[in-house]
């Protein structure tokens, strides 16, 4: 363990939309400047969110990514859903999955637009690793029945720091941006 990292902390980490490619950028932009003209608004910086979690001592990493070739066990996968549509998912292209990696990375971490503590109570961190295998699966880029906004690696996140008791509706993104499925995740954790 260096020397300088905590014991027990859970970190939220806001990664810009596409950090790293160009494709997903592009696409991202292009959604936010129609979803803004719709709305009325400014397009706005789109993140995604990843945690960092020390506990013990130990660091974990959970994201939301698409499923790679190779063994799952490896990146610590701890579950995977469709994307698109829930009959395309037995397909590895159409598939994501959610990682509680210990010792993992986050590839696009070098652009992290900003790291956030959110906790250093060793029970919390302890409650998110446990909970990281119960996310639910939903259909990415799909909106969960009941909310407004789609299902991503945002409303993984916004799920677990809810679950673990964090004051996850407090979280925004860094600069005004937006952070879509957030409130999907908030509203699926309210409801048990």
């Amino acid at each position: 363990m260096p020397p300088s990292a905590p014991r027990h902390a859970i970190d939220l980490i806001w990664l810009p939309l596409g950090a790293g490619g160009w494709l997903v950028a592009a696409n991202g932009r292009a959604m936010e400047a129609a979803a803004a003209r719709l709305q009325r608004r400014r397009p706005q910086p789109l993140f995604h969110a990843g945690l960092e979690v020390w506990a013990d001592g130990e660091r974990w990493v959970i994201e939301q990514t698409p499923v790679p070739p190779g063994p799952p066990a490896r990146r610590g996968v701890v579950g995977q859903g469709p994307v698109g549509a829930r009959c395309l998912g037995r397909l590895r292209v159409f598939r994501y999955e959610v990682r509680r990696w210990r010792g993992g990375e986050i590839p696009d971490l070098a652009w992290a637009a900003e790291r956030r503590r959110v906790s250093t109570d060793p029970a919390a961190a302890a409650r998110l690793l446990g909970l990281a295998p119960q996310v639910p699966l939903g259909v990415w880029g799909r909106r969960m029945p009941g909310t407004d906004e789609m299902w991503n690696s945002n409303a993984i996140v916004a799920w677990l720091l809810a679950r673990t008791g964090l004051p996850a509706a407090g979280l925004h993104p860094p600069g005004g941006g937006r952070a879509p499925g957030w409130r999907a995740g908030l509203v699926v954790a309210e409801r048990g």
